[in-house]
Order: C-alpha cells, then structure tokens, then sequence
C-alpha cells in the first residue's frame, strides 16, 4: 500500500521497512544547529524537522508494529488532530491512520484474512461502522477462547487435547466413539486423531458421548452421538459416528466456536451470529423446532443485530458475551431455574434478554462460563462475578445461597482474574500471575486440593465455599493459562491445567481414562495434578 501526499511527495511502503539509522530518515542536522532544533510532527521545510504528515507511512507502520489495542487508537485520534487526517492511503484514502492501523491489524488475523471485501465491510457495519471496533471484536474473541492457541477440554468422561499447530488428541470413555478413532474402545493415552492430518483445527467443544471440532476454515467436525440434542439418557442420538464427519448443514456457515449444553448445541460465526441446534419446543431458544432437528437456527431477539465474541453453555441455558460500540455485554436464554439466567428471577428467557446487573458494578465482562446450575464473569478490571445455585459453595460467597443477579465474590478481591471455568458446581479462578482458586463441590478430587487426609466428618472430598488457592499447580513452577473442568451432572468431573509452555496436568477422576495417565490399581481419581505426556505448544 503506498502514500502519496498531495505535495508531491513520492510514494513509500509502510509495510516491511528496512532497518536502518533514524538519521537517514529525519536527516543529519549540522553540529550548531542539533541542540537548537525542535522536531514538530507537521514541520515546515525548517531543515532537522521530521515531517510525519508529508509520510504518514512512517506512523502507520510504528503504530501497527507496536499493535496498539482499539483502546489505544481511539484515544490517538481523540488527542491528536494529526491522526484524524485522511492517510491518502489507495484504496482507504479517506481513512485516518488510526482507522488504518486497526485495518491492517485486522488483517492479520486468521479469520479476517479469507474474507471478501464485502464481508469485511459487512462485518465493519455489524460492529459499528469503526475498523476499531472490528478490531476490538476480533481480539476479544482470542481472548476468551483460545482460539489458534493449544486448549485442553475434560469433557464427560472423555477428553480432548489441541496443540498449538492445530493437531488433535483424544482419550478416555469411548463408547459412542467420541474419540473419533474409528472405534468405540477406551483411551487411556492421549491419541492423536490421524484422519485428521492436514486438517489445522482452531476449536474444540465435548459434550456427554460427543465430539465438536472447528477448523480454521469454519468448518465443523461431530463425531460420537449422531444428536444435537438430548445428551444423556435420550432416545435421541441412537446412531453412532466413530471418526470426524463434517456437519453439512454448517457448511455454509463459517464457524469459530462451539458450545454443548445438555438439550441443545450452539455454534457461533465468524460474524458474531449465533445458531442453535434443538431443544425448539415451546420456543425455548427464540424458535419453534423438533427435538431432533439437525438443521441450524439463528438465535433472533436481541441479539439478531448484536455480533457476539463467545458462547457458554450449561445444562439447560445459554449465555453470550456481545461486543458493542458502548461496550461488552451479557446475554442469556433458556431455562431459569437457580436464578442462573441473571435476571433477578427464576424464570425462563424464550429469547436473550441482557443482563442488565453489570452496568450497576460498573464491570465490563471479559469472559462468561456457564457451569450446569451456575455462571461466572471475568471482567476488564480483573474482578470475577458469579450468580445462579449456590450449592456446594460454587459462586464463593462463603455460603450455599442462590443468587439470581450476578455478584462479586469480594474474597478474590486482591486477585486480578483473567479466566474462569465451571462445571457442576465447582468454580475455577486464574489469576493474571498463573495462580489457581477454586471452589464448591469438591467431589472426586476436581478441586486439585490435596484431600488424602480425612477431615472430622471423616469425608475426603470437602466442599469448598470460599475460593482456595490451588497451592498443588503452584508446585509445577509454571504460569496456568487455562482451566477446564466436566460440566455435566451425570459424570465424575476431572480437571485439566494448562501452562503457558504447553504443559498439560490432570486430576480428579479418572476411571475412563480421561485423565491420560495410568492410574494405581483400585485407583479411580488423582487428588493432585498430574503431568500428562503430551506437548501441546
């Protein structure tokens, strides 16, 4: 892309600029003159000054070298009336360098980079009208996904395991071929899912006996249960499906992530819709469907003209975390029993409907978890959030009350949480520093507290109602990135920690093989993390 000014001055190219001295770029003034020189961004013709304005190329390349957040850009365009220009940059010319800078970032982003100028612009109108804003709803779907970073799933009873370079891994309970190895026979060692290879896999998503799995081209593989529905103890999904198939009716959705509940799927697009699978009757995700219907839906309402950065789903419920010009915001649909919807009550939400609490914190959330009965945020600022059924001492309050509207869990307020994962009751916190909090049910060891010794009640699963710190992953001397942990009521929960140098440790049950180390004989759990011999970075 060049520059070209209107003085005449000849076109440069921002992009790959030679390294060399700054003198050769500003000039060499004189010895007398060095000292008494003031360099100006506009400059005229007065010789040492370092004229931006006649090479806007110069900034554009500083800016997206330094990759500067959306934040940081608008705040150069509120502040400075130089970037506020026209860059004259063919074919954006009328764009400032702000909004140009955020373009080319946007640019190197995996899923931005196959789109058509159309859906560029699409997108660009969805989120906006502001590359700024696109470029903020791209990042913060990195952010709260992991997408095209290593991620490890513990899934019910079987587990999944996705390298940085996109390969797949797979092991534990295999009896609908959820492993997608071409046979229904247990796992105890991760496997790597050969009929895969060439395929660079970006997402991964597990429910009760099966399997999703996106592609960096937007594709989705689903393997095991041949049902988006009913995932345990239904009379759907009979048919069984033991290697990776594509799911034609995605085909002509881009697809970045995906999100299994109990009655229902969800995925969600590159543009920030989302679509449901399922669970239609009655109208309980916004339209009117056969149980076992495989064909995708948009989930309308609210969020029909509001693009959508993550999908959460729990047992009967969905949340979505959306990105709008005034900022984040949560959405939930579904089933309100427990409060879990957020809304101040216990009823059910046929169609999204914000959750409007968060304005009253004054938090911007970051990430959303939806555990079976529970929900948690993470927000900018680092505090976390939880609301919904307080059994066990899953939202950290101390007690075992349900909360219908989100609430801060003012224990962890001297940590600034940048993850949050739950499941059945059970709640985990990452700290910015790579500590690890949990709380709630600590049934088969998942909460990683060394619980050999009994407590007085003689019980050696205690359940935790304040967040403790898991000082067994502080062993590994190693910063935790990620938490996942089983979010299903019918399986015994296991737990994976990942590290940021792609190490992977495991803990709690492990009957299946989920856990990806042997276990002692007799042995159905790990009270404590474990390395599992697989290399994810």
């Amino acid at each position: 892309m060049d520059a070209t000014t209107t003085s005449g001055t000849p076109s440069i190219q921002y992009h790959n600029l030679p390294d060399q001295p700054i003198a050769t770029i500003v000039g060499s003034p004189g010895p007398s003159s060095f000292s008494r020189q003031t360099r100006h961004c506009f400059g005229d013709a007065t010789p040492g000054e370092f004229p931006l304005s006649a090479n806007p190329s110069i900034v554009l390349h500083v800016l997206t070298g330094c990759n500067l957040d959306p934040q940081d850009l608008a705040k150069l365009e509120a502040t400075c009336s130089f970037f506020r220009q026209p860059a004259h940059f063919a074919p954006d010319h009328e764009l400032c360098l702000s909004e140009l800078a955020a373009l080319d970032m946007c640019q190197k982003r995996a899923i931005f980079k196959p789109m058509t100028l159309d859906q560029r612009h699409e997108l660009k109108t969805r989120c906006g009208g502001s590359w700024k804003l696109v470029l903020r709803f791209l990042l913060a779907g990195e952010t709260c996904s992991r997408r095209e970073k290593s991620q490890a799933i513990a899934g019910p009873g079987h587990s999944i395991a996705v390298t940085s370079k996109g390969s797949v891994y797979t092991f534990g309970s295999n009896s609908s071929g959820q492993l997608g190895h071409g046979t229904t026979e247990e796992e105890w060692q991760p496997r790597i899912i050969r009929s895969l290879q060439g395929v660079r896999i970006i997402h991964a998503a597990a429910g009760a006996g099966r399997t999703m799995l996106i592609s960096d081209c937007g594709q989705v593989y689903a393997f095991g249960k041949d049902s988006f529905g009913e995932a345990e103890y239904g009379v759907q999904g009979s048919k069984q499906v033991n290697t990776p198939q594509l799911v034609e009716s995605l085909k002509d959705i881009f697809v970045v992530q995906a999100a299994i509940g109990n009655f229902f799927t969800a995925v969600l697009s590159r543009e920030g819709r989302v679509y449901t699978f399922s669970w239609g009757n009655e109208t309980k995700l916004g339209h009117q469907t056969e149980p076992t219907d495989l064909e995708p839906h948009p989930l309308l309402g609210a969020l029909e003209n509001i693009p959508v950065v993550q999908i959460a789903a729990g047992y009967c419920y969905l949340l979505a975390l959306a990105c709008q010009p005034s900022g984040m915001s949560v959405y939930s649909v579904g089933c309100g029993l427990g409060g879990k919807l957020g809304h101040g009550t216990k009823n059910d939400e046929k169609q999204p409907r914000l959750i409007e609490q968060f304005q009253a914190l004054n938090l911007q959330p970051m990430v959303v978890a939806a555990g079976a009965w529970h929900a948690a945020v993470v927000g900018v600022d680092g505090r976390v959030c939880t609301w919904g059924w307080g059994r066990y001492g899953c939202l950290g309050h101390g007690n075992e009350d349900c909360d219908s509207v989100p609430k801060v869990v003012e224990s962890l307020s001297n940590v600034k949480a940048i993850h949050v994962a739950t499941g059945d009751y059970t709640t985990f916190v990452v700290s910015s520093d790579g500590d690890v909090y949990s709380f709630g049910c600590g049934e088969s060891s998942s909460l990683g507290h060394n619980t050999a010794e009994a407590d007085a009640q003689g019980n050696r699963h205690a359940n935790i109602l304040s967040p403790k710190m898991v000082t067994s992953l502080k062993q590994v001397n190693e910063r935790v990135v990620q938490i996942s942990l089983t979010n299903s009521i019918y399986w015994n929960a296991h737990t994976f920690a990942l590290t940021e140098s792609g190490k992977l440790y495991a803990f709690g049950a492990g009957d299946k093989g989920q856990l990806g180390v042997e276990l002692v004989a007799n042995q159905t759990e790990r009270p404590t993390p474990e390395r599992v011999e697989l290399d994810l970075s």
